[in-house]
């Protein structure tokens, strides 16, 4: 069964459109975690739009299971992950203009400096993870350069129309995943995942973690946090 790693970057979104201090992220993730999640994930941008530093410092204080910081490779994200040393860091593509993450990020096309990141958050004890879409030559190079773990982006899966186009996309994670898995990777899956379709992904060989954030936090709007993702994690199983 894959783990389910609950994404708290929406809680923190609600925040700062009023600039206040609530909902608070941190109450989040305790309540997360009661609800069954196996890990908090939360995506410290340079423009700080929405996590802040003072998130990343309670959490890594609070949370008691894997938390999983997502980041750009931005000189002074990098440094802060170094200290503040999450479990895992997700490295992503970033652009400010972007409503969310619009893709994977392109390692083939970023060697030295993806290469560079994932050197120095390894040698501070953090495992590290790749966000890709689903290509053969991005996967070849994040084994090439090292990397522990490779998160498929599962966007387009979520965006198909029902029916053979978003079964195509999941004959693709599928043939991805085996990928990854034989280069001697962990394989984990994320965005765009919500309750109607991630079934067939949680069902997909090898997979051992779901990040996904937006449907639990919408549910929970309706249901409350810790049902939703009691919810979620019924689904994965």
């Amino acid at each position: 069964m894959a783990e389910l790693g609950v994404n708290i970057d929406h809680v923190a979104t609600v925040r700062q459109a009023r600039r206040t201090y609530e909902p608070d992220p941190v109450w989040a993730a305790a309540l997360a975690e009661l609800g069954g999640a196996d890990g908090i994930t939360l995506h410290l941008r340079e423009d700080r739009r929405h996590i802040l530093d003072r998130d990343l410092e309670l959490l890594r204080q609070t949370v008691t299971v894997k938390l999983n910081l997502e980041m750009a490779c931005d000189e002074e994200v990098v440094r802060i992950a170094c200290n503040a040393k999450p479990d895992q860091a997700t490295l992503v593509p970033e652009r400010r203009e972007e409503v969310t993450t619009e893709g994977g990020l392109d390692v083939a096309g970023n060697r030295q400096r993806v290469g560079e990141v994932i050197g120095r958050l390894q040698e501070a004890g953090i495992v590290v993870s790749l966000f890709l879409d689903p290509v053969d030559e991005q996967i070849d190079t994040a084994a090439q350069l090292g990397a522990d773990a490779v998160e498929l982006h599962t966007g387009a899966y979520a965006l198909a129309a029902r029916g053979n186009p978003q079964q195509e996309q999941l004959v693709a994670l599928t043939a991805a995943g085996q990928r990854v898995r034989a280069a001697g990777m962990v394989l984990h899956a994320g965005h765009g995942l919500t309750y109607r379709n991630v079934k067939p992904v949680a069902q997909i060989e090898g997979i051992t973690e779901l990040n996904i954030g937006h449907s639990i936090i919408a549910r929970a709007i309706m249901v409350g946090l810790q049902q939703a993702v009691r919810e979620m994690k019924q689904l994965i199983a």
